[in-house]
């Protein structure tokens, strides 16, 4: 009977540790699933915009300026907004504060579409909002959740974010004729996968309490005032110069080469052929950058492609623009993943790194929030999209500075 006993015992306990590891891989690949959906909706509805640009300026009577005010908008969001969103987490929990942003986010975006001024901005502000707390919470999210792998993750993440990205700024115009909209169905779509995006992140909120994101840790560890680091600075600089590189190029190279004689589709390719570019560039970049001593040389190399890409575009113009696709993308790719990293690398603890990460997109998007206006002004101005391009030009050489100066150290050192 005793023996009959420990074996009914050594058999419960083999089941309840199969259902254990069955629920582990489970919630474990809910995790990831869920994380990707999430990036997928943090670039695709400012993408699609670009292709559209013309198409929405013409219709609702939009200056240049103006027009480029669609793609600040959510980036003056970014900038103001970023600091409050790992104090809400910490009330709410991070989980489920992802989860209202993605309802907010189908929202907006349902808005967006509608067809007036009024709606067109209040919608792009919306989506500013709800993409200000992916921005920030994920990398949190990605620290707390694979911390043993978070350059492999964070990898992951930048390609789930750049893969959408490029069929949203590709396929735009194709979008609006499909669905008959013009330019509403173009940036209207996505509304479908934010919504998509906001049920497979429903597990990771149903049944959890609030969690935080090593709240009690910021009362143990020695406070260090990130305003007075250079370090700190360097890395928010590197942030806000690429940023603005990316905005920029998505709010106007389509009408850029559109004005230079190709078509509206071809245009809108272009910018996905960077997107493209950027997909195993962001995934490798994350790999590589962890695995480094520092990442100086990585900086160097962002900052040089940069300026190749754009100095291409200044002279050939539309001719061999492949390959100046393909060296910004790639440039684009590197420099997101390596300024995610950062966040990480050149601190010492989870609370210093999300401190650091907030105040690099506040002032760092405030930074990037202004390339789009001042690329449309420059050429309202000149009436030559090259004096635009100088300007890209010019912060691509800042980068480089800041790339060096950002790739080795920690913040209280």
């Amino acid at each position: 009977m005793l023996s009959n006993y420990n074996t009914q015992m050594q058999s419960q306990k083999i089941n309840s540790n199969t259902t254990k590891k069955a629920t582990t891989k489970l919630q474990m690949a809910l995790m990831v699933l869920g994380m990707v959906f999430v990036a997928a909706n943090l670039r695709a509805p400012l993408t699609s915009v670009g292709p559209v640009i013309s198409e929405i300026s013409e219709s609702l009577n939009l200056s240049k300026v103006l027009a480029g005010m669609l793609t600040t908008i959510p980036l003056l969001a970014f900038a103001t907004l970023s600091g409050f969103a790992p104090k809400v987490s910490k009330r709410v929990g991070l989980e489920r504060l992802l989860l209202v942003s993605l309802a907010l986010l189908t929202f907006g975006l349902w808005l967006r579409q509608w067809g007036s001024v009024a709606s067109l901005f209040v919608g792009a502000a919306l989506v500013g909002i709800a993409i200000t707390v992916g921005n920030v919470l994920m990398p949190a999210f990605i620290k707390k959740s694979f911390s043993n792998n978070v350059g492999t993750m964070t990898g992951l993440y930048s390609v789930g974010m750049n893969l959408t990205a490029a069929l949203a700024a590709g396929f735009s115009i194709k979008l609006g004729q499909v669905t008959q909209m013009g330019w509403q169905g173009s940036i209207g779509i996505w509304m479908y996968l934010s919504l998509f995006a906001f049920f497979i992140w429903l597990p990771q909120v149903k049944g959890r309490k609030a969690q935080n994101v090593n709240v009690e840790e910021q009362y143990k560890e020695p406070k260090v005032n990130l305003y007075k680091s250079k370090l700190a600075w360097s890395v928010t600089l590197f942030m806000g110069l690429q940023s603005l590189l990316f905005y920029s190029v998505a709010a106007w190279l389509p009408n850029v080469m559109y004005s230079w004689g190709m078509s509206m589709e071809e245009a809108g390719w272009v910018l996905s052929y960077i997107q493209f570019a950027q997909l195993p560039a962001s995934f490798l970049g994350a790999v590589i950058a962890g695995k480094l001593t520092n990442q100086k040389m990585l900086g160097i190399g962002i900052g040089l492609l940069f300026a190749i890409g754009f100095g291409g575009i200044m002279i050939f113009k539309t001719d061999y623009i492949v390959i100046w696709s393909i060296c910004i993308g790639a440039a684009s790719g590197l420099a997101f993943s390596v300024a995610m990293l950062l966040f990480v690398l050149r601190t010492n603890t989870n609370t210093q790194a999300i401190e650091l990460s907030g105040m690099a997109q506040s002032f760092g998007y405030l930074l990037a929030a202004s390339g789009p206006p001042i690329f449309g002004a420059l050429f309202d101005i000149t009436e030559n999209w090259v004096y635009s391009l100088g300007f890209l030009m010019i912060a691509s050489f800042a980068l480089l500075y800041f790339g060096m100066r950002s790739g080795e150290g920690v913040v209280n050192d």
